[in-house]
């Protein structure tokens, strides 16, 4: 019983050391994560497009 008394309280303790990102912080993040995501799959999309295209005319 006393270990888990000891957790409750470093896990608690700990708890309080969170620093939380601000919210335009997130906003920020989130966008740029949104931003390269679709360029990553515009990036994608052209390359099997081309790659699509060359196998086409192969076989």
């Amino acid at each position: 019983m006393k270990k888990i008394l000891e957790y409750i309280k470093s896990v608690r303790s700990e708890w309080f050391k969170i620093v939380w990102p601000s919210r335009d912080s997130v906003v920020r993040a989130t966008i740029m994560i949104l931003v390269f995501s679709g360029v990553a799959a515009l990036f994608f999309f052209v390359v099997d497009s081309l790659l699509n295209m060359v196998v086409g005319w192969i076989f």
